[in-house]
């Protein structure tokens, strides 16, 4: 199967509406999350309206060897990755003290392990054709540290950071790396995150899973390296550039609490 995006999370949220994106651009797809009675009504939908192919893939990627199946997965079944997308990811939300250490430990194997085994994977057979697309889903998050969100927002920064230095090293190829970095948006992060408490899902206007999507499709047909969605998600992540780190770890903080 040519032409196909891979994408991480794909059953719900941003991962859904790249889903549906991908497949209204006559792209084929392979579909990866834990819930394969999702996945495989996704297919269905998806082959039916848009007259495209799926492939679907039940996996947790916070499992080490997730990401070693995958891509054995698509070299068994002659599965020709053009796209990836790193959209799985999830977050938790209080002290760091006292949150529950294999969550955390999860949170890092999927919003980092996973990230980076696949787009090493990926990245080589990219590079033997010299062409393709991966785009990383980062946050807003990634652009100052996260007090009640420590690790998730740390993931993120390496993220960002990845992404970037990985589009130098592509410079002179035609593989484009994309970190989309999308504020608050209303998916299900919130309620999986335990962020009904915080004071930043209510104190920011929060985006639609498919303004986030149709964003971030754009910026990487068109080659951007970074991309933040909204003007005023613009504005925080330039003050988290600007300002004293001593105030933006304060005032993210006063945000979240």
């Amino acid at each position: 199967m040519e032409n196909v995006v891979l994408i991480t999370g794909a059953s719900s949220g941003i991962g859904l509406e790249f889903s549906k994106i991908f497949a209204r651009e006559g792209y084929n797809l392979l579909l990866v999350a834990r819930n394969e009675e999702k996945l495989l009504s996704l297919k269905e939908e998806l082959e039916r309206k848009h007259k495209i192919k799926a492939e679907v893939l039940a996996k947790d990627l916070y499992k080490r060897e997730a990401a070693e199946e995958i891509y054995k997965f698509t070299k068994e079944k002659n599965i020709q990755v053009e796209i990836l997308v790193n959209n799985a990811g999830f977050g938790d939300f209080g002290e760091f003290a006292s949150l529950d250490l294999k969550k955390q430990e999860e949170m890092i194997d999927v919003n980092i392990m996973a990230l980076v085994k696949l787009t090493y994977l990926y990245l080589r057979d990219m590079k033997e054709k010299n062409r393709g697309r991966i785009m990383n889903l980062a946050s807003l998050a990634a652009f100052q540290p996260g007090p009640l969100m420590a690790v998730y927002y740390a993931t993120k920064a390496f993220v960002l950071s990845f992404t970037e230095a990985l589009s130098v090293e592509l410079k002179d190829t035609n593989i484009k790396v994309l970190a989309l970095c999308p504020g608050p948006t209303k998916t299900d992060f919130e309620e999986k995150a335990n962020l009904e408490s915080s004071g930043l899902f209510k104190n920011l206007k929060n985006a639609t899973a498919k303004e986030v999507a149709e964003y971030g499709y754009k910026k990487l047909m068109k080659g951007r390296v970074v991309a933040v969605h909204g003007f005023k998600n613009k504005t925080i992540a330039f003050g988290g550039k600007v300002f004293p780190r001593s105030i933006v770890r304060y005032v993210t903080y006063l945000i979240q609490k």
